[in-house]
């Protein structure tokens, strides 16, 4: 399912009060972003728009829907992206209230960046700071 140009160029003019917009193409669909921060997918001509605990009851009270996708063994999984309500397909305010939503659940998820360097020991043993 290809994402279109004109339904991406839709997507920027849509949500262009939330801020600037990167939209990286991947997996057959792209990821919308603000600062970074991955907020939405895009899949064919729809965007989902990233959930957690604290929203995914206000986007399903809306009748929207998960990502779902299957996999090679035939079975289901979701994504923690949900289908902007079609309430906000067309109406530029209502669609910057819901990504506001996902921006937020996307800032929530941030994990913190684990120390990538080696772990500091008492005795490193010998070597050229041995003096």
């Amino acid at each position: 399912m290809a994402v279109s140009a004109d339904f991406l160029e839709h997507l920027k003019e849509l949500l262009a009060d939330l801020g600037p917009l990167t939209v990286k193409k991947m997996f057959g669909g792209a990821s919308v972003q603000v600062d970074g921060r991955a907020f939405g997918l895009v899949f064919g001509e729809v965007l989902y728009l990233k959930v957690d605990d604290e929203s995914r009851a206000t986007f399903a009270a809306e009748g929207s829907e998960p990502f779902t996708y299957t996999m090679k063994d035939g079975r289901t999984g979701n994504l923690h992206y949900w289908r902007l309500p079609d309430g906000g397909l067309d109406d530029p305010d209502e669609a910057v209230r819901w990504a506001r939503l996902g921006l937020a659940a996307a800032y929530r998820a941030r994990k913190p960046k684990k120390n990538k360097g080696r772990a500091m020991r008492d005795d490193i043993g010998p070597g050229p700071w041995d003096g």
